[in-house]
């Protein structure tokens, strides 16, 4: 027996206000994919478009195009966001006319007014921005005849995220098929002044003395089996040593017709830990174990206790993935075009962002949860205050 779609009423929608932070930045993408338009008979717009993609991240009875589509008819959602009526065949063909690039700026001003959120001594003076980056798998319909995976009937596409640490917010995303490589996309979008927090899927030397070409520093777990000619031992004071810190050497890594890869000698870290494991479709996972992971980087300068607390931050960006599938809900796709994937992830990427600055904290479920009741009318301005006050409070 099917069940009656929900028709979304006004009284639902609710604090729409709060999108007038952003608003006047959306402004700088009205034009954006009006060449084509030659007849002028345009009515919906790229900044109306990525408004109603943002209530679509917020508003938990939006949770298909069409729902999104029923939202545009709203009166209060047409006054308050400054959009149209929608088809949706305006919505679907969105994805196609207007460019996701053109979101990557209003990304660049939101991510300037951020400010440091973990707060931690030890990392205040690192000389780069620290900036994990992971690719996750958003598993699609065979439809997706662009997404290569496993084979025809196991399509998806890979989102490679950089994100943030001390901020708690992803700043740049770039899809590809779900076979895309992730140390040849990151070899692409390295940028300068950024420390890159990696795991050893990007264990590729070549691609950290591309990071250090572009003027960044690096801190990458490497194979445990990993070669090199050591060129000074440290010594382990008592603060690396309490960090599960075992070793710390300079060597110049790789076997002889590797070497040239990475010019310059680079600092092995070694520290025991216990590492998260991922649990079986049981719910049970294997005996916890710990193990030695070997980190290179070449932050010389820095304590080695610092080094195991860098890496150490990378989960975070592993957390986002779980929040940005689950709970923004990513894993469905509003579009299987490229571009249109794009679109839903870069606002996905504000939409973290907006909830940093609204809140001063990075974005956690029970805020998201918090957000969404007011933004449905079932919390109330005061009730949403109280919530934010006792974060800072916690801060």
């Amino acid at each position: 027996m099917s069940h009656k779609r929900h028709k979304i009423k006004e009284q639902e929608v609710k604090g729409l206000k709060y999108f007038k932070a952003i608003s006047q930045m959306l402004e700088s993408l009205h034009h954006v994919g009006c060449d084509r338009d030659r007849a002028g008979n345009r009515l919906l717009y790229m900044d109306q478009y990525v408004s109603l993609l943002l209530l679509y991240m917020f508003n938990p009875i939006c949770t298909s195009l069409r729902s999104l589509q029923q939202a545009s008819e709203l009166k209060k959602v047409q006054r308050k966001l400054g959009v149209p009526r929608a088809s949706l065949g305006s919505l679907s063909e969105a994805a196609t006319v207007f460019d996701s690039e053109a979101m990557i700026e209003i990304i660049g001003k939101l991510g300037v007014q951020l400010k440091p959120i973990t707060a931690r001594d030890k990392l205040n003076d690192l000389p780069g921005i620290l900036t994990a980056v992971d690719g996750t798998l958003l598993k699609g319909l065979p439809k997706i005849a662009w997404a290569l995976w496993i084979d025809d009937k196991h399509k998806a596409v890979k989102n490679h995220v950089h994100f943030e640490i001390l901020k708690g917010v992803p700043v740049k995303a770039t899809i590809t098929e779900g076979n895309g490589n992730e140390k040849d996309v990151l070899a692409e979008t390295v940028e300068a002044g950024r420390i890159y927090v990696l795991d050893r899927g990007y264990a590729k030397y070549g691609l950290l003395q591309t990071i250090r070409n572009h003027g960044s520093r690096f801190v990458c777990r490497i194979r445990d089996n990993y070669l090199g000619a050591i060129c000074e031992e440290r010594a382990i004071t008592a603060e690396a040593r309490a960090a599960g810190v075992v070793r710390d050497r300079v060597m110049r890594l790789g076997s002889d017709p590797k070497s040239s890869d990475i010019t310059e000698p680079v600092r092995v870290v070694e520290v025991t830990c216990t590492p998260h494991r991922k649990r079986g479709h049981t719910g049970r996972g294997g005996p916890e174990q710990s193990e030695t992971l070997a980190i290179a980087t070449d932050l010389m300068e820095v304590a080695a206790d610092v080094i195991a607390l860098i890496f150490q931050y990378r989960w975070t960006i592993e957390i986002f993935f779980r929040f940005y599938k689950h709970v923004l809900g990513c894993r469905h796709l509003l579009s299987y075009k490229n571009n249109g994937i794009e679109l839903q992830t870069y606002a996905a990427i504000i939409a973290c962002m907006l909830i940093s600055l609204w809140t001063g904290r990075k974005p956690t479920l029970r805020t998201y949860e918090m957000l969404c009741w007011y933004f449905t009318g079932m919390a109330d301005e005061e009730e949403l205050l109280g919530h934010i006050n006792r974060l800072q409070k916690i801060a």
